[in-house]
């Protein structure tokens, strides 16, 4: 019987140029991330990494092992700079091959775009031994081989990708969490903090600060695998802060 309290980790490499050079801003990570806190698995480190096979090669060998699952997005279009399959192909010690599969959907879908050049042809190169991932959008799929997940830079493909995905991972208890917030300084309510959370055992409270209208505030994120759990901490915490002269806002400010 599986162990309901095993934490199931994810991480995620970010790939491109466009990205490090502020050119392109990721919105991949914050999706990601809610997917996988719905399908039980936590996200637990990113890295954004250059189109360099080197430093991708490095990256996959060191999350790979120490996660459960690894994601990359960008650097698998049709282009000569898209060498996130050739990279981890290296990583993993397989050659780069044409899946039928993909050459098939790729056939179809450019049927009545200008046919499947040789550049197209590219988006169904896959490290040896490689599934695909379905890809609604665009024809071109994602690419599974064991724990790791190849999926596109673009922000709506790569949710597409990840609809295809769900319900297919392992994963353990669906992480929740709820806002309260109040105007008062974090570090006026450290100790409280600390207390609450030590007093609650398999809860997590985040403090965010914020400076508007001239004040400072803060927002706390409370979270949990357990709902009663969730519940009883945001409760006692609320609780605590009215009682310490700050009205609590639930929801967040």
């Amino acid at each position: 019987m599986a162990d309901p309290t095993r934490i199931w980790t994810a991480a995620l490499i970010v790939i491109g140029d466009e990205i490090l050079s502020g050119r392109t801003q990721d919105k991949n990570v914050a999706q990601i991330a809610t997917w996988l806190n719905v399908q039980g698995i936590r996200l637990r480190e990113v890295r954004v990494v250059a189109d360099d096979q080197g430093a991708i090669v490095e990256a996959v060998n060191t999350l790979r092992i120490r996660n459960d699952y690894l994601f990359t997005t960008g650097g698998i279009g049709p282009t000569h700079d898209d060498i996130t399959v050739d990279a981890i192909a290296a990583a993993l010690g397989v050659g780069v091959e044409i899946h039928e599969g993909a050459r098939a959907m790729l056939a179809g879908y450019y049927d009545t775009r200008g046919g499947l050049t040789e550049a197209r042809l590219r988006m169904a190169r896959v490290p040896a031994g490689a599934d695909l991932i379905e890809n609604r959008m665009s024809g071109a799929p994602g690419i599974r081989h064991g724990n790791i997940f190849i999926m596109a830079g673009v922000p709506h493909i790569t949710a597409g990708m990840l609809d295809s995905l769900t319900g297919m991972l392992e994963g353990g208890r669906p992480l929740l969490s709820a806002t309260i917030g109040c105007w008062v300084a974090e570090s006026e309510i450290a100790d409280l903090l600390a207390a609450t959370e030590t007093a609650h055992e398999g809860c997590q409270i985040g403090s965010y600060p914020f400076f508007r209208e001239g004040r400072t505030g803060a927002n706390f994120v409370v979270r949990s695998t357990e709902a009663d759990r969730l519940d009883g901490c945001v409760a006692d915490l609320s609780a605590a802060l009215e009682r310490g002269g700050w009205a609590v806002t639930a929801g967040g400010i």
